[in-house]
């Protein structure tokens, strides 16, 4: 099976869910390498707040956010809950520290509406569609915008 039918089926296409505060996100599973448990993350000066810095993954440096912060949300203690989920985003591996990963869910094209459909006076550059799910509402992420300034 090719990576095109592992990640779509059909009318629909599969993404790993996971929590920041409040809010279910999702990611394309077509985009994730790993998921790692938080680990010593090496601070680096003069990078933006949400990078929480560096960690060494089996002889490979990748760059680590956190997501929280990057979404301005309030900062909280990493708990045995916590996560880093590895993503390859254009060919580099970058880690995205989140509060709890939820699961691989499929979604139906159908069930995802453009969020510019949902205007309430701003528009959220990092969210490229809302997942309707039987479990609530997902915000699908655009890994490309989330991870573009850095």
């Amino acid at each position: 099976m090719d990576e095109m039918e592992l990640t779509q089926t059909g009318n629909s296409e599969l993404y790993l869910t996971f929590a920041v505060g409040e809010e279910d996100y999702g990611l394309e599973i077509s985009v994730v390498t790993e998921i790692i448990n938080v680990q010593t993350i090496t601070d680096v000066p003069e990078l933006p707040a949400y990078i929480k810095g560096i960690i060494n993954l089996r002889g490979k440096i990748i760059p680590v956010m956190d997501v929280r912060i990057r979404f301005n949300k309030e900062q909280q203690a990493y708990d045995d809950r916590t996560c880093i989920i590895v993503v390859d985003a254009q060919g580099t591996g970058i880690g995205l520290i989140v509060d709890t990963v939820r699961g691989v869910m499929d979604i139906a094209y159908d069930d995802i509406t453009d969020p510019s459909s949902h205007r309430s006076g701003y528009e959220n550059r990092y969210i490229r569609g809302i997942g309707k799910t039987a479990q609530g509402v997902k915000l699908l992420l655009n890994l490309e915008r989330l991870v573009a300034d850095y």
